[in-house]
């Protein structure tokens, strides 16, 4: 059995990685404004028209969604089999590359078309190793999980999410504190990143001394006797179509979440709401800070209650809230008024998060939880989230409607619904790995 201190030590290096690999898939998405500028030519015919760098910048920012499901299938696949803590040290080596080619790429100013390339190619790497770090790292934190405690341990996956973007948000408006605009646009954008390549060491450090989960010992024991099988994609599409289904239907509302309501919030509410940059930071941080408090509690909550009712009660909450609130949002934008939008959505979407990552892997047993997961979660995002900020640009530039992000989330968040009524309530099951094909 494996103790408590060692769980506990194991539950740290899952959220400390996790986080790692999250900052600078969000940082990125944070300095679109600077970015955009440095990086992409802009309007030929309006040099001033900076909405034309936003939507190339937003598109490369998509780009990288496209190798998510590449390296879901091979990294989750590699979790299956190889353990859970070889896949998560891959993972991490593969994104201290990604972090180093944008910390050290040169502008276009200097190098002309090679710039966009730079980043293009840093953001392929960045998400192929994205793809392997929700299956691998929710694998690990529910296989730890005590009896009754899996929603729990659970819960921390998407609090090390937050925290990742409470940090970037944190690192933003430190920097917009301390440089001038012309030191960011010169070198100082380039802090964030370099911050995610320091911790890059540490991360691999303590991801190499995790333990595996005991559940994944008794597999790996159990597929050498012949008594469980190593199944591959195709098969596992085919016995858990449904599950990948409904996994899908949930990472919609996760997808929306992160990059619309969270981290397009910097982007929407300086170019278009023409709010301030270091105040939007601030909002940002409140936000997720409030989050990262929450959301354990929501996960202990539904061990105790179930994971259905929290579910599809926070997603009802949140599709109701969401068009007001941005209707008063947009009728005369502040930053009290973001604030509050901000906080009240938090409320909905911490209770949904809380419970998110143990639903997710409920649905799957252990010898197909990596790849099953890392399947339904990143074909979801590339499709719903990868181009969802160039989507939503580009529709705020057609129509004129500052609406527009709100009524992206709201489709979202009923696809989650939909699917949260089709879960299998497990949250009281003892063994949950019975069913192991």
């Amino acid at each position: 059995m494996q103790s408590t201190a060692v769980s506990k030590r194991n539950i740290l290096a899952a959220v400390i990685g996790n986080a790692l690999e999250w900052y600078d898939f969000l940082v990125f998405a944070f300095m679109t404004p600077i970015v955009a500028k440095l990086f992409f030519p802009s309007n030929p015919n309006d040099p001033s028209d900076d909405l034309n760098r936003i939507l190339m910048t937003t598109a490369v920012f998509g780009v990288g969604f496209f190798m998510r499901p590449v390296g879901g299938i091979l990294l989750g696949l590699y979790g299956d089999r190889k353990g859970r803590k070889a896949a998560m040290v891959m993972v991490t080596g593969i994104m201290a590359v990604a972090i180093a080619l944008i910390t050290f790429a040169p502008t276009y100013q200097g190098v002309g078309i090679w710039a966009p390339i730079f980043i293009v190619l840093a953001r392929l790497l960045q998400g192929f190793a994205a793809g392997g770090e929700f299956g691998t790292s929710t694998a690990l934190l529910i296989e730890l999980a005590p009896k009754g405690k899996r929603g729990f341990y659970g819960s921390w996956q998407m609090t090390g999410q937050m925290a990742a973007l409470l940090i970037g948000a944190a690192v933003g408006t430190l920097i917009t504190d301390f440089f001038t605009q012309e030191q960011l646009m010169s070198w100082a954008w380039r802090i964030p990143f370099a911050v995610g390549l320091l911790i890059v060491p540490v991360a691999i450090y303590i991801r190499r001394h995790v333990e595996e989960p005991e559940t994944f010992v008794k597999m790996q024991a159990a597929q050498k006797a012949g008594t469980v099988k190593q199944v591959g994609v195709l098969e596992m599409l085919r016995t858990h179509a449904r599950e990948t289904l409904v996994g899908m239907g949930l990472v919609v509302t996760a997808t929306v979440s992160i990059y619309i309501t969270f981290t397009y919030l910097v982007t929407y509410s300086t170019v278009t709401l023409k709010l301030p940059l270091h105040d939007t930071f601030m909002v940002q941080m409140a936000g997720a800070a409030l989050m990262v408090v929450l959301m354990p509690f929501m996960g202990a909550w539904s061990d105790r209650v179930g994971r259905r009712p929290l579910m599809i009660g926070s997603l009802l909450g949140y599709l109701l809230v969401l068009y007001p609130l941005y209707a008063w949002l947009t009728d005369g934008p502040t930053i009290a008024k973001l604030m509050t939008v901000q906080v009240v959505v938090c409320l909905f979407v911490s209770v949904f998060f809380g419970v998110f990552s143990t639903v997710m892997a409920e649905l799957f047993p252990a010898n197909v939880r990596s790849v099953g997961m890392s399947m339904a979660y990143n074909i979801a995002v590339m499709v719903f989230g990868g181009f969802a900020q160039f989507i939503v640009t580009w529709l705020i530039k057609t129509t004129g409607s500052t609406m527009s992000p709100a009524f992206y989330v709201m489709f979202g968040v009923t696809l989650g619904l939909i699917a949260a009524f089709f879960i299998r309530e497990r949250a009281h099951e003892d063994h949950l790995d019975d069913d192991m094909v």
